[in-house]
Parts: structure tokens; sequence; C-alpha cells
């Protein structure tokens, strides 16, 4: 008879804690090995979880809505399913000690010193958690922490831009994520709260900033009139993420938009040509494949679409790694194609259906959805003409794909007459950061990637 511990799993570098969305296996039901046994939610991403061996699930230490650290103990599989059945499972107020403090997303948490084996003397709720598998050292106020302490402690590469990019003091932020660690919505809650600077510093004269210290905006918890017969859904965690992150972008990027159409009737040819081939391979030919592949090849050429904005500075990126938003019926997610210049047209297709499916299906991991670099957006796959995006931090472009139909077009003649005809046309849209990328620069690109599409290669590699 054994019992194997079921952790919280760590979903990225930068992920510290997850919060359980939902029990997919229920107390005392029997689980198979890499069978899913319950669903999280982090910063970066939705998955379901599959349990590390088979057996019944004995205990579950961890509630639906609570947040918890990376390595916390939630639940417990009993291999011995007549033993699971006879034993009756313990609380989790009843072992305190497999539990890791869970952590209020809503307000700021208390660090708390990690869980010795014999009861230690309690600490005030501001002192900062003790090294792990370290004696406590008794009760010590803890003096405030500095901007550059709070930096060295577990804090997002986003938190960090947005506070350089706000001439924020970090440590003057209250924190409420694990161990007082300042989040996205601390930031812009502290931003939603008024002039952060002294009434007598000269706004923005040291330093040029993205956006002004105080926007107006509807506070965040403002709330209005319910009517009879409405209905109220409380916003998943997926949903609450992309929210503020798509006000963020708005405040710190100068947002211009570039539209050009595209006639895609010489890739509709080559997608009729070999899309049987590929289906032969398992794989859907789709002109969004076509659409990555010149996208990919196109910004080796401009690489300040391709950039990224830290403070002052520019950042090329040497990689292009080309994130697609996937649409779900519980929100958005952005899934990435690493270096996908270096794939071929095949290997691009094939990478659109491994990463829309996984997401789909919630098996998507932290490192799938890191690390891009330019994002597409395909609005025109439900019929929408056009679609002005909004930029996905912290990239500067994000190209918005309008529906590809049949429609009328002029055509010049080899006489120079002109004639109409049907042509499969469609129009992608640039949403670009004004503050590093010039419109010269975004219409460069565009009519690069219009000739690439409209030539593109009669046997695509």
């Amino acid at each position: 008879m054994a019992r194997i511990d079921v952790l919280m799993p760590q979903m990225g570098e930068s992920i510290t804690e997850g919060t359980m969305s939902r029990w997919i296996k229920k107390l005392g039901e029997p689980v198979k090995r890499d069978e899913p046994i319950f669903e999280i939610s982090t910063d970066k991403v939705d998955a379901e979880i599959p349990a590390p061996n088979a057996g019944v699930l004995a205990e579950v230490l961890v509630t639906e809505g609570q947040t918890v650290a990376v390595g916390t103990i939630v639940a417990r599989i009993e291999t011995d399913a007549s033993a699971a059945a006879a034993a009756p499972a313990p609380s989790a107020a009843a072992r305190p000690e497999a539990v890791a403090p869970v952590i209020e997303s809503a307000k700021p948490a208390a660090a708390k010193a990690p869980p010795a084996p014999t009861p230690a003397p309690a600490r005030p709720a501001d002192t900062p958690p003790a090294p792990p598998r370290q004696p406590a050292a008794g009760p010590t106020p803890a003096p405030q922490s500095s901007s550059e302490e709070r930096l060295q402690r577990k804090s997002t590469p986003l938190v960090r831009k947005m506070v350089e990019d706000h001439g924020l003091d970090l440590g003057a932020i209250p924190g409420s994520g694990a161990a007082g660690r300042v989040t996205r919505d601390d930031v812009l809650s502290y931003l939603e709260s008024g002039p952060q600077r002294a009434p007598t510093t000269p706004p923005a004269a040291s330093r040029p900033v993205a956006v002004p210290t105080a926007l107006p905006s509807v506070p965040e918890g403002t709330t209005i009139p319910v009517w009879e017969d409405d209905r109220i859904e409380p916003w998943s965690k997926i949903r609450k993420l992309t929210a503020d992150h798509m006000v963020l972008s708005r405040r710190v990027s100068a947002h211009v938009n570039s539209l050009i159409e595209i006639d895609f009737t010489h890739v509709a040819a080559l997608r009729r040509r070999y899309k049987e081939s590929f289906a032969e391979r398992g794989v859907n030919l789709t002109y969004l494949a076509f659409i990555i592949k010149a996208v990919a090849d196109t910004l080796r050429k401009h690489p300040v679409v391709n950039a990224a904005v830290s403070g002052d500075n520019t950042v090329y990126r040497r990689d292009i790694n080309i994130g697609m938003a996937v649409a779900l019926d519980w929100g958005l997610i952005v899934p990435v194609i690493r270096h996908a210049d270096e794939l071929s047209l095949l290997g691009i297709a094939r990478a659109i259906e491994d990463l829309a499916g996984r997401a789909r299906g919630k098996r998507l991991t932290g490192d799938d959805i890191q690390r891009g670099t330019f994002t597409i957006t395909n609005p025109g796959g439900f019929g929408t003409f056009v679609g002005t995006p909004v930029i996905n931090q912290p990239q500067v472009a994000i190209l918005a794909v309008g529906a590809i139909e049949k429609r009328a077009s002029v055509l010049t003649l080899p006489d120079g007459s002109d004639t109409l005809a049907i042509r499969t046309k469609g129009m992608l849209c640039l949403a670009y950061d004004h503050r590093i990328v010039d419109g010269a620069d975004a219409d460069r690109f565009l009519a690069d990637l219009r000739q690439l599409l409209q030539r593109f290669p009669e046997q695509p590699g």
C-alpha cells in the first residue's frame, strides 16, 4: 500500500503559483496513469494535469478556487484501491502540514514561513518568508523592502517593464502575489489610484514615459446596476488576465494601424494543388500556414517589426517566434511557433494543428506560450472583413487576417485596358507601436509581405 503525492506543477520558468480551477476526478474515484484529474489556471495558461500514477483519489487537499504555490501537495493517490476505500479521507484542515498557505489573489497576502516538522513560534504577518529548510529564527520585524530587493524576488519581466515604463517605485506598490510578489493587477490598481509621483516632481521631466501616470479610466471593482433577469458570470482567471493585458497594452504602446489588400488567387491555387498531399501526411493545409510562412520570411528583412521596447531602448530579437491567437470557449490564448523562419510550409502547417489542438484540449505547457516575438490573429476565420487588433506585449506589432473570399476586382490587361474579374482576396491589418515602428517601416513590411504572398514559390519549402 502506498500513497503518491500529487503536486501543483510548474507550467513555466516564471510561474510560482497556480489556481485550482476544477477537479475532474472526485474523491474516491479510480484514476488511470496520465488521465487528467484536475484543471489549473496560471498567469500563462490553463491546463489539465494528468495523474502521476494509477490508483484511487484518496485525498483532496486544495479546493476549487484556491491559489497555492508551485510544489504544493494538492492531492494524494492511493495505489491500493481497497485500502483507499476503507480509509477515511482526511480534510485539508486536519493535515495542515501537507498544504501550503493559500494565496488570496483579491487582496495582499501575508507571507508565511514554510511548514516545519515541529511547531515554530508565530511570526508577525509582515515578516518575509524564511529560506527553505532553514530553522525559524524567531519573530523579527521586517523592514520595508526596497525596489532592488523586490526586483530580486519573484517578479515577472512584464511587471518590471510596466514599472519601468511608468517610472514607478516597485517598493511602493503593495503586492498580492506569493510572498508579497507584485503582479500585473497590483501595478494596474496602483496606476488607477491616481498620480504616483510627489506633487513637486515635474511630470516626465527627466525621461519620457509611454503614457501619463494618471489616466481617466473606470476604477477596478466599479459595479453597475443589475436589472431583472440579468445573468452574472464572474470572470475566469484567463479572462481577467486577458482583460488586464489588453488594458496595459493600450496604455503602454502608441497604437497605429495600417491595412493592405492581398490577392490570394495564386495562394488559393497552390493550396488546391498541395492540399491532398498534405492530407496524406495528416496535415490540413490552410491559408494561415501560407501567411505565417510569408510573415516569418518577411520579418527577417524588417527586424524593427520583430523587436521589443525596454525602457528607452529597442531590443532587436534574433529569433522569429510567431504567436497565433486561438479563440477558446473560455477565453483567448496565444501559443507560439518557435523559429518559424526555419520551418517549411509543411512544418508550419503541422505546428498550427498541434498547438491549436492542444490549446483547445487544455494540454499546453507554459513554454508553449512564451518567447513570442510577433503575433497573428485570424478574425477572418469567422467571416470578419478585417480587424484592428491590440498589440500583444511586450511585442511591437500584431497582424490581423481578414476573411479570404472571392471578390470582384479590376484587372489591367496587357493592352492597357481594364476588365472586371473574380479574384480571391483578403485584407491584412498591421497594428504597430509607433514609439519605434514608423509608418514607413510598417508600409514597407506590408508591401514586401504582399509581394511574397502574391508570388509564393511554386514549390513551397
